[in-house]
């Protein structure tokens, strides 16, 4: 399995809005700069997060995103399906069945409970992570970064 690194930017985006200001906006440029993306596909990350009801917009000259709920409801798997949606990770394509020449009737894999259980597991873990907790494990790991960040939100933000 292989996740896109749009869910990755998209975590640490939100992770940035968590520490802006009371209604203060950061503007999307000054988030891709910060995560070194490239701005035209992270327009399209915010787009998908304000669809999903996680950031919000605000328009004009001092424009820019904030969080429109808690951190502590934020869970990273609603980040992860904001940007990859509801699709399962394993789909079964049918080889065991051939090489087996069954008919439609029998068919089978023999994975399919395999991945579900995996996809289950995995899904369980990012819904016990929430962006409050993953700020709670870089402040305290990461203290001085974490101000020296902060300190560039500041001076990136629009009041």
């Amino acid at each position: 399995m292989q996740m896109k690194t749009g869910v990755e930017q998209s975590v640490y985006a939100i992770l940035i809005l968590n520490m802006l200001p009371d209604r203060a906006v950061l503007p999307g440029e000054a988030i891709s700069q910060q995560l070194g993306t490239s701005p035209t596909y992270f327009q399209k990350l915010l787009r998908k997060l304000v669809r999903a009801d996680l950031i919000t917009s605000v328009a004009g000259v001092k424009g820019g995103f904030r969080l429109k709920k808690k951190p502590e409801e934020i869970r990273v798997y609603d980040v992860y399906l904001a940007i990859e949606g509801q699709q399962s990770l394993y789909s079964p394509s049918g080889i065991l069945d051939d090489m087996l020449e069954l008919e439609k009737e029998d068919a089978c894999c023999l994975l399919t409970d395999l991945m579900d259980e995996a996809e289950s597991t995995w899904k369980t873990v990012l819904k016990r992570e929430t962006i409050a907790s993953l700020y709670e494990e870089t402040t305290s790991r990461f203290p001085e970064k974490v101000e020296s960040l902060k300190e560039w939100i500041q001076e990136k933000a629009c009041k």
